[in-house]
């Protein structure tokens, strides 16, 4: 795994897009704050730029670079056992997301290590064209897709990953409203 985190992390700073086993399914990513590689995704998924991204993000601490999280919000959030992404309505620090951002702190050791490692946010999305099914095994995984991305994580590739996180929304008023259980 190491060795895998540290090729990963190579094509992150170097603006690659990458398939990767996230802690929910199969996913295409880059680095977040990479404007180009975002646009990449973009293309390669045919999916409409007004779609904002989930990004994995490896903490509270890095949330807060990026949110107005509070400390009543973390303590909610932090007792969760089932992936959640949260869309958060206050954006900083992240020209693509101007309105809300999708994050998950993933519980997954290669995706805990690999955002340790790159000490950014990964954009985190299903790999699949936008309107398809997402795939559950490597192998099911579109070959336009793979012949354009620039590097394919070699773990779980004969692992089923098929548990969508849940998602919920934290509003401006701190109330919490569920959009994908």
């Amino acid at each position: 795994m190491v060795l895998e985190i540290e090729k990963t992390v190579k094509y992150l700073n170097n603006g690659g897009i990458i398939i990767y086993p996230s802690d929910t399914i199969w996913a295409i990513g880059c680095d977040a704050t990479n404007q180009n590689s975002i646009n990449r995704i973009y293309k390669l998924k045919k999916r409409c730029k007004s779609l904002p991204l989930i990004c994995l993000m490896s903490n509270y601490k890095m949330i807060k670079k990026y949110t107005n999280i509070n400390q009543s919000i973390i303590d909610v959030l932090s007792v969760l056992e089932k992936p959640i992404t949260v869309i958060y309505e206050e954006v900083k620090n992240l020209e693509t997301y101007s309105d809300s951002i999708g994050i998950r702190i993933p519980k997954d050791p290669f995706c805990n290590n690999l955002l340790k490692e790159f000490k950014k946010p990964i954009i985190s999305t299903s790999v699949n064209i936008s309107g398809e099914k997402f795939p559950i095994y490597f192998k099911d995984i579109n070959n336009t897709i793979l012949e354009k991305v620039d590097y394919a994580v070699n773990l779980k590739r004969n692992q089923k990953l098929d548990k969508a996180s849940k998602i919920i929304k934290i509003n401006k008023d701190g109330s919490i409203t569920t959009l994908r259980s």
